[in-house]
């Protein structure tokens, strides 16, 4: 589509940017561990510990979290089915993607519903959790999986579902 040739163009030369240089390998390998931050065991583990330690709110913390999720993967699943963007495949990447599709970037949706939950109900942690959601998006194309759109798009899909679901409750 005609209309979506500049989002392309720009696509390509960020990711051409982020991945052909000569310290790519050493940024991938420190982009791997952030990525992994954002697999889902870290926030399986800090949803159990605040329901087992914040008595106050611990309990509506892990639900608005999980009705957040519920929403996300379903909507997340679809969309890449639907769009069917494939990957960069013309660049260097530096791990195998779980999935054959881009669009949008799972990781990244995850990692801003994190980002929006903890926000709202730990404040004085903003500042350490927007950065790492921000990094866990970055992280995606520095290791050569996805496109920068690919991570707005999750971004934007992990900011309304969990917006939704605060919405309702």
């Amino acid at each position: 589509m005609a209309v979506l040739a500049p989002i392309q163009r720009f696509d390509n030369a960020f990711s051409t940017l982020c991945l052909c240089h000569r310290f790519n390998y050493q940024v991938a390998a420190m982009s791997r561990a952030v990525s992994r931050s954002g697999d889902g065991p870290l926030y399986a583990v800090f949803g159990m510990t605040v329901w087992l330690t914040d008595e106050q709110q611990g309990s509506q913390v892990l639900v608005l979290g999980l009705l957040a999720f519920l929403i996300e993967l379903p909507v997340y699943w679809l969309l890449k089915n639907a769009f069917k963007r494939s990957r960069p495949s013309h660049l260097p990447s530096f791990i195998k993607p779980s999935d054959k599709y881009s669009l949008p970037s799972g990781h990244t949706a995850a990692a801003f519903i994190m980002a929006s939950l903890i926000s709202a109900f730990y404040p004085a942690a903003a500042w350490l959790v927007w950065p790492w959601a921000a990094l866990i998006g970055l992280s995606r194309v520095l290791l050569g999986v996805h496109f920068i759109s690919d991570i707005v798009a999750g971004a934007l899909l992990g900011l309304i579902c969990f917006d939704f679901v605060q919405g309702t409750l």
